[in-house]
Protein backbone atom coordinates (compact mmCIF):
# COMPACT_ATOMS: atom_id res chain seq x y z
CA UNK A 1 0.00 0.00 0.00
CA UNK A 2 1.37 3.48 -1.00
CA UNK A 3 2.01 5.82 2.08
CA UNK A 4 -0.32 9.23 3.02
CA UNK A 5 2.42 10.88 1.61
CA UNK A 6 2.80 9.42 -1.50
CA UNK A 7 -1.42 9.52 -1.58
CA UNK A 8 -0.47 13.57 -0.81
CA UNK A 9 1.41 14.05 -3.48
CA UNK A 10 -0.79 12.36 -6.14
CA UNK A 11 -3.36 14.28 -4.60
CA UNK A 12 -1.55 17.83 -5.25
CA UNK A 13 -0.16 16.44 -8.90
CA UNK A 14 -3.87 16.47 -9.85
CA UNK A 15 -5.18 12.88 -9.11
CA UNK A 16 -9.29 12.83 -8.86
CA UNK A 17 -10.71 10.32 -6.43
CA UNK A 18 -14.23 9.29 -7.45
CA UNK A 19 -15.19 6.83 -4.78
CA UNK A 20 -16.57 3.71 -4.75
CA UNK A 21 -17.21 0.39 -2.22
CA UNK A 22 -13.63 -1.07 -1.91
CA UNK A 23 -11.46 2.13 -2.43
CA UNK A 24 -9.03 2.87 0.85
CA UNK A 25 -8.33 6.18 2.22
CA UNK A 26 -6.88 7.79 5.55
CA UNK A 27 -7.66 11.07 7.38
CA UNK A 28 -4.87 13.17 7.97
CA UNK A 29 -4.38 15.77 10.27
CA UNK A 30 -6.93 14.00 12.84
CA UNK A 31 -4.63 12.38 14.59
CA UNK A 32 -5.47 8.96 12.33
CA UNK A 33 -2.44 9.48 9.80
CA UNK A 34 -1.64 6.16 10.77
CA UNK A 35 -5.05 4.07 10.26
CA UNK A 36 -6.76 3.00 6.81
CA UNK A 37 -10.36 2.77 6.61
CA UNK A 38 -12.08 1.58 3.29
CA UNK A 39 -15.33 2.32 1.49
CA UNK A 40 -17.77 -0.18 2.45
CA UNK A 41 -21.82 -0.48 1.55
CA UNK A 42 -22.39 -1.48 4.93
CA UNK A 43 -20.15 0.80 7.15
CA UNK A 44 -18.54 3.58 5.61
CA UNK A 45 -20.18 5.03 2.37
CA UNK A 46 -20.16 8.14 0.79
CA UNK A 47 -23.84 10.24 0.56
CA UNK A 48 -24.34 13.59 -0.59
CA UNK A 49 -25.74 16.50 1.73
CA UNK A 50 -26.37 19.97 0.74
CA UNK A 51 -22.94 21.22 1.81
CA UNK A 52 -21.72 18.55 -0.46
CA UNK A 53 -20.12 15.19 -0.44
CA UNK A 54 -19.20 13.25 2.80
CA UNK A 55 -18.21 9.82 3.69
CA UNK A 56 -20.08 8.77 6.46
CA UNK A 57 -19.24 6.68 9.66
CA UNK A 58 -22.52 4.14 10.07
CA UNK A 59 -21.97 2.99 13.60
CA UNK A 60 -18.18 3.37 13.98
CA UNK A 61 -18.81 4.98 16.94
CA UNK A 62 -15.35 4.13 18.28
CA UNK A 63 -13.29 6.54 16.30
CA UNK A 64 -16.30 9.29 17.68
CA UNK A 65 -17.00 10.16 13.35
CA UNK A 66 -20.34 11.20 12.07
CA UNK A 67 -19.23 11.83 8.76
CA UNK A 68 -15.59 13.32 7.00
CA UNK A 69 -16.26 15.72 4.14
CA UNK A 70 -14.80 13.81 1.04
CA UNK A 71 -12.32 17.03 0.57
CA UNK A 72 -10.55 15.72 3.98
CA UNK A 73 -10.12 12.52 3.67
CA UNK A 74 -6.72 10.98 1.36
CA UNK A 75 -7.08 8.30 -1.02
CA UNK A 76 -4.72 5.34 -1.14
CA UNK A 77 -5.41 3.72 -4.38
CA UNK A 78 -4.58 0.39 -5.12
CA UNK A 79 -2.06 -1.54 -7.11
CA UNK A 80 -5.17 -2.27 -9.94
CA UNK A 81 -6.47 1.33 -9.64
CA UNK A 82 -3.08 3.03 -10.26
CA UNK A 83 -2.10 0.26 -13.01
CA UNK A 84 -5.39 1.32 -14.34
CA UNK A 85 -4.66 4.86 -13.96
CA UNK A 86 -1.58 4.45 -16.23
CA UNK A 87 -3.93 3.55 -19.17
CA UNK A 88 -2.36 3.15 -22.68
CA UNK A 89 1.10 4.58 -21.02
CA UNK A 90 1.69 1.15 -19.01
CA UNK A 91 3.98 -1.40 -20.54
CA UNK A 92 5.51 -4.23 -17.92
CA UNK A 93 5.50 -4.49 -14.34
CA UNK A 94 9.04 -6.76 -13.64
CA UNK A 95 9.70 -7.73 -10.27
CA UNK A 96 13.71 -8.21 -9.22
CA UNK A 97 14.45 -10.09 -5.53
CA UNK A 98 14.10 -6.89 -3.65
CA UNK A 99 12.47 -4.04 -6.07
CA UNK A 100 9.39 -3.37 -8.83
CA UNK A 101 9.86 -1.77 -12.29
CA UNK A 102 7.16 -0.36 -13.81
CA UNK A 103 8.05 0.58 -17.50
CA UNK A 104 5.74 3.24 -19.46
CA UNK A 105 5.92 4.84 -22.95
CA UNK A 106 4.48 8.85 -23.40
CA UNK A 107 5.13 10.49 -26.90
CA UNK A 108 7.42 7.82 -28.14
CA UNK A 109 10.04 8.02 -24.50
CA UNK A 110 9.80 4.30 -22.45
CA UNK A 111 10.41 5.47 -18.72
CA UNK A 112 11.09 3.07 -15.80
CA UNK A 113 10.20 3.32 -12.15
CA UNK A 114 11.69 0.90 -9.74
CA UNK A 115 10.47 1.37 -6.09
CA UNK A 116 10.71 -1.30 -2.94
CA UNK A 117 6.71 -2.25 -3.78
CA UNK A 118 4.50 -2.28 -7.31
CA UNK A 119 2.44 0.35 -5.89
CA UNK A 120 5.08 2.66 -5.57
CA UNK A 121 6.76 1.94 -8.67
CA UNK A 122 3.03 2.77 -10.09
CA UNK A 123 2.47 5.78 -8.33
CA UNK A 124 5.96 6.98 -9.28
CA UNK A 125 5.05 6.30 -12.89
CA UNK A 126 1.97 7.96 -12.02
CA UNK A 127 3.17 11.37 -10.50
CA UNK A 128 5.25 11.16 -14.11
CA UNK A 129 2.20 11.17 -16.42
CA UNK A 130 0.19 13.80 -14.07
CA UNK A 131 3.16 15.90 -14.32
CA UNK A 132 3.09 15.41 -18.06
CA UNK A 133 -0.66 16.74 -18.87
CA UNK A 134 0.56 19.86 -16.57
Amino acid sequence: MIDVQLAQQLKEAGLVWKPAAGDRFAIPDRDLDEEVFVLSNMTIEVYQVPEGRVIGFNGTTEWALDDVEIEEALWLPREDQLREMLGGTFRALRATDAEFDVQTVLLGEERSFTASTAEQAYAAALLHLLAAAL
